[in-house]
């Protein structure tokens, strides 16, 4: 590739849906200012995934105003979402399998997050927004044509799909997240595993009004089955309007090509009971329903996020929110590389971790799909499983950055509502006290590496460690009673309820070290010798730092 007037990134992302626009955010707002390419000329505009898992939540709330403003998106929308199954929107036999936030109650004793949600769509937007608000460079419209990589970093042509012109460009990391078909991972000879593509759907989004059917603040996923189709009906996304998929069969020789319009609305009239309905079709796109998993996360300096990684059956609502979080993930790990505080080494945590996570996931998914859309493709599902919250919210990663205990029995999850506190998992919530006002845990991680103990020598070293690896580490002390003076520099949290111990599996001698992202990296039950000794050993080797 020529070397003239090359532009030079630190990251390149493909792909400005779910994982690539979180990547994008959380990098831009580490102070890591990527470049983002997408060949469509903006974010989409069809409701798609709809809801932000607590967990995908948790990570995003550090963007200034997210939270607050997707807050403000849901109060005009509804409250939960609902799921039913039907022939039609008029049968009086339909029913609810999932009625409200019933199913999602249990949250609010393990997080401070509350339940938000809204259309991809429109989730997508904000987060283009805050990615631009913190100096991410989103060019759409653009796409990547040619790619490749040596040991020093990634070069790229890009084309510019309306005038055709061409440029090059060196990154010193990728992020693809250009969707399920993935022509980077494709380009990369990426192989994938899975039951493959187990049909096609088409997505029509329509203006009407189904007064007396739904009501437009309750946002409903109806699975449709009636002898015209089979397929699934949003309803509530928005005043009017909602979205219609209808499955087809390319085998026998069915193709998008038969959703005209007027199709389109035919198909509204059946999927609502109403003949004579007035139907406007807004938009239309076809997708396929898969299961399709790439075989590794990482291939050189390029990581696949997203449907690049993991395309899932929607039936069960996580592929979205499974996105969000791998771009918030890709996005902590690549600022700790880029700005010197972790060794190269650490990249491949990201694999080790995000793959079985989000493995779980889509084979979860994969059983819903044969339990709520009946016939599907005919393939050996996995067991259903009734509760996902340990998938969500449960998970326990392993890697070279978590240091595990022994006797860790390698559960790939644990029960959110009892906690252990083990390395890998996700740090527990415990409601604490700051100078009078209530705060999480879970308030306190994010901007760094945080040790949580209530033993002034912990800080101490903590402080130390920090400055001698140059690196963002924030100790905490814990104390049970009233106001305790801790040293300089070091803040002190009050625990009202004397909790924080027993969730954390430490005595106030020990102390846990938590990850940027949330998740325990290591912790010692008690004292030690030398706690500054220790520290440095546990840190060095978490980063891959020699």
């Amino acid at each position: 590739m020529p070397d003239r007037a090359i532009e030079r990134v630190p990251v390149l992302i493909v792909g400005a849906g779910y994982a690539g626009l979180s990547a994008a955010a959380m990098l831009a707002w580490r102070g890591i200012r990527p470049v983002v390419v997408e060949r469509h000329p903006s974010t989409s505009v069809q409701p798609k995934a709809f809801g932000v898992n607590p967990r995908a939540l948790e990570m995003l709330r550090l963007l200034p105003g997210f939270e607050s403003e997707l807050a403000e998106i849901w109060s005009g929308i509804g409250d939960g979402m609902r799921i039913g199954i039907t022939g039609n929107l008029a049968d009086p036999n339909r029913h609810m399998i999932v009625d409200g936030n019933d199913d999602l109650a249990h949250f609010a004793e393990i997080t401070p997050v509350p339940d938000l949600g809204a259309p991809q769509s429109q989730v997508e937007r904000l987060l283009r927004a805050k990615a631009e608000a913190h100096g991410a460079d989103l060019r759409f419209s653009t796409e990547l044509i040619a790619l490749e990589q040596d040991a020093g970093g990634v070069d790229v042509r890009l084309r510019d799909v309306r005038t055709g012109e061409r440029r090059s460009l060196r990154a010193d990391y990728v992020v693809a997240a250009d969707g399920w078909r993935s022509p980077l991972r494709a380009m990369l000879g990426v192989p994938t595993s899975g039951k493959g593509e187990l049909g096609r759907t088409f997505s029509i989004l329509f203006d009407a009004d189904l007064s007396g059917l739904v009501n437009d603040r309750e946002v409903t996923l109806w699975y449709l089955r009636n002898d015209v189709f089979t397929g699934a009906l949003v309803t509530g996304t928005g005043v009017g309007v909602h979205v219609l998929g209808v499955n087809y069969d390319p085998a026998k020789g069915e193709s998008e090509e038969d959703f005209t319009e007027e199709r389109c609305r035919e198909l509204v009239r059946i999927a609502t009971g109403r003949p004579d309905l007035p139907v406007k079709v807004l938009d239309r796109n076809a997708f396929g329903v898969a299961h399709v998993l790439a075989d590794r996360y990482r291939e050189g300096r390029v990581f696949f996020a997203g449907d690049a990684a993991h395309t899932m059956p929607p039936t069960g609502g996580q592929g979205g929110s499974i996105a969000l979080i791998d771009g918030c993930d890709i996005a902590w790990r690549l600022w700790l590389v880029l700005t010197g505080q972790a060794g190269e080494g650490f990249l491949d945590t990201y694999d080790a971790e995000r793959r079985p996570a989000a493995t779980l996931m889509a084979d979860i998914q994969l059983a819903n799909l044969a339990m709520r859309m009946p016939p599907a493709a005919r393939v050996d599902y996995p067991e259903p499983v009734e509760d996902m919250t340990p998938a969500i919210i449960g998970y326990l990663y392993r890697s070279s950055a978590v240091l595990t205990e022994p006797g860790d029995d390698g559960a790939p999850v644990e029960d959110p509502l009892h906690p252990t506190g083990r390395p890998g998992s996700r740090a527990p919530h415990v409601n604490l006290s700051r100078d009078g006002r209530a705060l999480s845990t879970i308030d306190l991680f994010g901007d760094g590496f945080v040790l949580l103990t209530g033993d002034d020598a912990w800080t101490d070293a903590a402080r130390t460690v920090a400055w001698n690896l140059s690196l963002r580490l924030t100790p905490y002390r814990i104390a049970d009673g009233g106001a305790v003076p801790g040293p300089d520099g070091v803040e002190v949290l009050r625990d009202p309820r004397g909790e924080w111990t027993a969730r954390y599996g430490v005595t106030t001698a020990g102390a846990v070290l938590v990850r940027p992202d949330g998740h325990i990296a290591w912790r010692s039950p008690g004292a030690v010798p030398d706690p500054s000794a220790t520290l440095t050993e546990v840190l060095t080797r978490i980063l891959s730092r020699s």
